[in-house]
């Protein structure tokens, strides 16, 4: 299957072949909600954790006398109605448990949203991605405005600082490159932009 390319002002360049080995995947659900589960998961770091009761520092000794002040009873300071007592239903921190995908899992998952992104015409490939020095947001804005996007994912073959400098400020844009692809954002943004060297190295990385 050919594939238009397009240049970075929004003009039609030549095209090329897609991978076949891509296409020819099924979407599979089961498969990619299994993946997107994982990472998800594993991109928690699960290290915040709040204090009970008894993890609260000090408390020893009874703030007051039982009776005869006119206050409350109070037993400790680190009741959970105090300023700076413990937390009632404290969360505990526990090591974080790393979901496993296997490399075959891994392809197949990436396959079968690729394989999506095609068909629902929200893949686009450009011919290279320049950005001048120093990078500005407003070549960023025209940038979007050329290719005709609202919210995109740029997926480069290796890291581009000015790229991801001058779109920093801009939320629905994000940069990434082909061996660090957030699955989420492939799914939830409106276009999946990449470039010819980036679909080159793709093709190799999920190949059979």
């Amino acid at each position: 299957m050919e594939i238009q390319v397009l240049k970075q002002n929004g003009t039609k360049g030549s095209k090329i072949e897609f991978p076949n080995g891509i296409l020819t995947q099924q979407y599979n659900f089961d498969l990619v909600h299994q993946f997107l589960s994982a990472y998800i998961a594993n991109s928690h770091q699960n290290t915040k954790g709040q204090k009970n009761r008894s993890a609260v520092r000090g408390g020893g000794r009874k703030p007051w006398r039982q009776k005869g002040t006119g206050r409350a009873r109070a037993g400790t300071i680190r009741s959970p109605i105090w300023r700076s007592g413990g937390v009632t239903f404290a969360h505990n921190y526990k090591p974080p448990k790393k979901k496993k995908i296997n490399k075959k899992m891994y392809k197949g998952a990436l396959r079968s949203i690729i394989s999506r992104l095609v068909r629902e015409d929200r893949f686009l490939i450009i011919d290279d991605l320049l950005i001048n020095v120093p990078p500005k947001t407003s070549e960023v804005k025209k940038l979007l405005s050329n290719l005709k996007l609202g919210s995109a994912v740029f997926v480069l073959h290796e890291r581009d600082k000015s790229l991801e400098k001058a779109s920093k400020n801009l939320h629905e844009v994000e940069v990434q490159t082909v061996h660090s692809l957030d699955p989420t954002s492939l799914m939830n943004k409106d276009k999946v932009v990449f470039t010819t060297k980036s679909l080159e190295l793709l093709s190799e990385v999920i190949s059979l």
